[in-house]
């Protein structure tokens, strides 16, 4: 019998979409009043969105370079196997599948009720919560259809939401009220542990670049397209979040918008003062389902991406063979698409979204700075090897990633310790599990995975 492969079913646009709608989430409307609070000014807060892109897109172009080498299922699993080994491969995969993926997806869905609080009484569905849960499991099943109505269903959803982004962006620039004087307001430099934690909520909001790769085996002409929808994807977010903060800090005075912060209890969240400007009293309708479709989108970019990691996992026999299982017909992981969705569930009743947030991207950029290494690794361990697409400026580009990304890392564990102590605990759990139960048993050679 033939075993089933998966189908490359993403074309040039459904891999772009999927890195755009990934990346553009949540991220965009609650963090910057985060980030104004933190830093005190916008000069400030707009460097850190600046420095925070810059370093995502200086990953993404890792990623590019990686995933066009190896365009299997698995993405940054697949790089970590081939450039440390089976054991690094493992801790990531085990970091993404019970706090990566299911917080992303929980995250989005609890900041989807959040938008939905204000306008519509969510009561009548028994709360965010229930509302939260509601939509994971109705795009869990979504997502057990086939990628290519994932894809073409995340394609529009992006379409839709880059354009409600840009109709917000445009109309805080263009905000009657608006001065542009207040980006001149606040004081000086907050000082490098602020920087940091301005940083790490930015990077947030840029998160999602990354997840293209681990549904590389999906993705057709994988050389030319991905290393093309991923850096594309990337400047195009890069813009669009540079332009909408200028608007939201021209629109408003810094009060005003760290007084938005999601601390700040029933204050409704920047966009929404933004775009009170000039939507008027239909203003938190049109922001609220905006931000909504926004959310969904990433959410749904996160299910489809994320599931392939146990996938890959499970072939190389280091997770239970079901994860590893194609349903038949639609050809998707079915089991890892349910399991994951079900710990999302979970995670949703019992994290806030800061909470679940700053776990997810402090989990996450553990293994960002690995991968990242493993670039110049494996540029001189397999010099011969196709490479459709080279990071630029190599070796300085990765080696700047890496360096930030420590950086970054060890002022997180000192300003945010509880998610750090998450991450690092979960990494820990993952080790032990592997020295006691699986050593030996990971199957490395390529041939394991989908070929390209």
């Amino acid at each position: 019998m033939t075993e089933r492969r998966l189908v490359r079913g993403l074309g040039f646009w459904g891999a772009s979409s999927l890195v755009v709608g990934t990346i553009i989430g949540t991220g965009v409307f609650l963090k910057t009043s985060v980030m104004a609070e933190l830093g005190g000014s916008p000069l400030w807060v707009l460097l850190a969105w600046l420095a925070a892109g810059a370093l995502s897109l200086a990953g993404a172009m890792t990623y590019a370079e990686l995933g066009a080498m190896y365009p299997q299922a698995g993405g940054e699993y697949v790089y970590l196997r081939r450039g440390y080994g089976p054991f690094m491969g493992y801790l990531y995969a085990w970091n993404r599948f019970w706090i990566a993926t299911p917080g992303s997806i929980a995250a989005y869905a609890v900041g989807t009720a959040k938008f939905l609080e204000v306008p519509f009484d969510t009561s009548v569905v028994g709360g965010n919560t229930v509302l939260a849960i509601a939509l994971v499991a109705t795009f869990t099943a979504i997502n057990l259809v086939n990628v290519r109505s994932g894809g073409h269903f995340n394609t529009v959803l992006t379409v839709m939401k880059v354009a409600l982004v840009l109709v917000v962006a445009a109309g805080a620039l263009a905000a009657p009220r608006g001065s542009w004087s207040n980006l001149s307001a606040g004081g000086g430099f907050p000082g490098w542990s602020a920087f940091g934690a301005m940083m790490l909520a930015a990077l947030w909001a840029y998160d999602g670049w990354n997840n293209l790769p681990m549904a590389a085996g999906e993705v057709r002409d994988p050389g030319r397209n991905l290393p093309r929808a991923i850096v594309g994807g990337s400047l195009a977010v890069l813009a669009i979040y540079a332009v909408i903060n200028l608007g939201y800090f021209h629109a408003l005075p810094l009060p005003d918008v760290i007084n938005s912060a999601s601390n700040k209890g029933d204050q409704p969240a920047v966009a929404a003062r933004v775009a009170a400007q000039f939507l008027g009293d239909t203003s938190q309708i049109v922001l609220a389902l905006a931000m909504a479709l926004c959310a969904l989108s990433a959410m749904n970019g996160s299910m489809l991406t994320g599931a392939r990691v146990p996938y890959a996992v499970a072939r190389d026999r280091l997770a239970p063979a079901g994860l590893g299982a194609l349903s038949d017909g639609a050809r998707v992981p079915a089991v890892s698409v349910l399991v994951q969705g079900a710990l999302a569930c979970i995670l949703a009743l019992t994290s806030s979204f800061d909470q679940l947030t700053d776990a997810v991207v402090f989990a996450s950029w553990l293994f960002y700075a690995l991968n990242a290494g493993s670039v110049l690794m494996l540029r001189r361990r397999e010099p011969g090897r196709a490479r459709p697409f080279r990071v630029p400026g190599f070796p300085v580009v990765p080696v700047v990633f890496v360096a930030l990304a420590t950086l970054l890392l060890v002022n997180t564990v000192y300003t945010a310790p509880e998610p750090s102590a998450i991450g690092l605990g979960m990494t820990a759990i993952g080790a032990l599990v592997y020295a006691l139960f699986l050593r030996g048993r990971a199957r490395i050679d390529e041939a394991t995975s989908d070929p390209p």
